[in-house]
């Protein structure tokens, strides 16, 4: 047990504020070397009355020794029934001197990433991060503080500066609690410069490599299935190469049984494509062109999904922003109600059986649309269509790269891709970070794949401005791939 884990599990009393100084200083010492104090100071508040908020802290070097101070801190708040509560937060003096730190986006993604990994790891909710750390001006949700009882002095007095928070009520959990803990620290550590030294620093990896997967939540399969099964008309969202339409294909093959079909929106897709219209057919007795009704892709699906009521059928629409949705849709948008399978609509022609001149889309059909996050030359979808389907996310997968058994040169050029917009993104370009099919190599013909894929894309990034605010480290990135083998 680390000298920190010791004191967050120590009972507030009389003699706390002194242990407390020296576990911090041991802990600092042993973990960031003996010229930790360059960078950090300690702040101990040991007041034990009633309307005290005793606390342990890690805060900027060069602070004042007593009174208010500035910028970003690693604190604890003791108490005398609980294991102490763990916290990110900023002095009541303001956010100097890490203001840029505190205000990058990927200072708060890491922070809501690492919140999202405890969370998973104890299975219940037990840790909070504010979503824009600034916001000095706001205070916790009530569902949070109302859960703070054994610390409401602390909470009471510096909520509106607290960011993130992790809450330790269990003793028992001694190794989530250092995980946690010994985490948080290495943020704030990180941010003045700080790294822990050789012998923790598999302790570290270990554990970015788990909260990064919260950075970018995993969509499985499964998940998407469930979600079509409960509100039918669904679209999933992410970046290039991220395996969207092999995704939708799989559900096809597999929970479908191979009962549905894929088709592509492009900018000449048409209500009378879509939908269905007249269209060019042979005249009689070769009398000419003559034009009849011809069912579009939607009313195709709904004529074999309601030939076996009992089985659901899928209609995957791949790119399906590139088409103007509202016009291809037309008055159609009307059947698009998840629980309301009996709505119909008039059409002006006859389609023959089963439709006539009506157009209803049975229960058991189900529609998924992909699309493309990175795509900026086509129309955001509107309110109307975006209120009729569901949307999820799919993110890159490190994951993925591991069972398809990339080289370890591609890990490593995922990884470091990564924590450039991780770090450096702001949230609408972080949506751009290059899926994890972009990576694989099977073990072979790295370089090739490099260049024919990702390279290209970087640079149209770069050619199209997405990623003006970083294009610097897109482009160190894009010299490192040509200087390695």
């Amino acid at each position: 047990m680390s000298a920190l884990s010791e004191l967050i599990v120590k009972r507030l009393d009389g003699s706390w504020a002194d242990s407390a100084k020296a576990d911090l200083e041991r802990f600092a010492r042993e973990r960031y070397g003996a010229k930790w104090d360059k960078k950090i100071q300690i702040r101990v508040n040991g007041e034990t009355n009633e309307d005290a908020a005793p606390f342990a802290a890690f805060i900027p070097a060069g602070q004042p020794k007593s009174g208010p101070y500035g910028g970003m801190s690693f604190v604890i708040f003791p108490s005398k029934d609980a294991p102490a509560l763990i916290c990110l937060g900023i002095g009541t003096n303001g956010l100097s001197p890490d203001e840029q730190a505190l205000s990058r986006p990927g200072h708060a993604r890491k922070v809501l990433a690492i919140s999202r990994w405890l969370s998973h790891l104890a299975r219940k909710d037990i840790t909070w991060a504010k979503p824009d750390p600034v916001r000095i001006d706001l205070g916790m949700p009530k569902y949070v503080s109302g859960r703070l009882n054994n610390y409401k002095t602390a909470t009471d007095k510096y909520e509106k500066v607290l960011y993130a928070m992790f809450i330790s009520d269990d003793p028992a959990a001694l190794s989530l609690i250092e995980k946690g803990a010994h985490t948080f620290c290495d943020v704030f550590a990180e941010e003045r410069g700080l790294e822990p030294l050789t012998p923790f620093q598999p302790e570290k990896k270990a554990a970015t490599d788990e909260w990064v997967s919260k950075a970018m939540p995993n969509t499985t399969e499964a998940e998407v299935s469930a979600l079509l099964n409960l509100r039918r008309f669904v679209i999933i969202e992410g970046p290039p190469g991220t395996g969207k339409t092999r995704l939708a294909e799989k559900l096809i093959t597999g929970p479908y049984e191979g009962k549905g079909a894929s088709i592509q929106f492009h900018p000449g897709t048409t209500y009378e494509t879509f939908i269905g219209g007249l269209a060019p057919s042979q005249g009689a007795n070769n009398t000419g062109l003559q034009f009849t009704p011809r069912r579009g892709h939607l009313m195709d699906a709904a004529a074999e999904a309601s030939k076996n009521p009992d089985k659901n059928y899928l209609l995957h629409i791949d790119e399906i922003n590139r088409a103007d949705l509202a016009k291809v849709l037309g008055e159609a948008i009307f059947l698009f109600e998840p629980t309301e399978p009996d709505r119909e609509i008039k059409v002006f022609h006859d389609f023959g059986v089963p439709f006539d001149k009506k157009v209803k889309l049975p229960g058991n059909l189900h529609i998924l649309g992909t699309m493309n996050s990175a795509d900026r030359s086509i129309a955001i979808l509107d309110i109307a269509v975006r209120r009729r389907f569901s949307f999820i996310s799919l993110w890159p997968d490190v994951n993925v790269l591991q069972s398809m058994g990339a080289s370890q040169r591609m890990k490593d050029a995922f990884q470091r891709l990564f924590f450039i917009f991780m770090e450096e993104a702001t949230n609408e370009a972080f949506s751009l970070m290059p899926g994890h099919a972009y990576f694989l190599d099977g073990g072979s013909n790295t370089k090739s794949i490099l260049n024919a894929g990702l390279k290209p894309l970087l640079n149209e990034y770069l050619l199209q401005g997405y990623v003006s605010g970083f294009s610097d480290s897109i482009r160190a990135y894009i010299e490192w791939l040509d200087l390695t083998e």
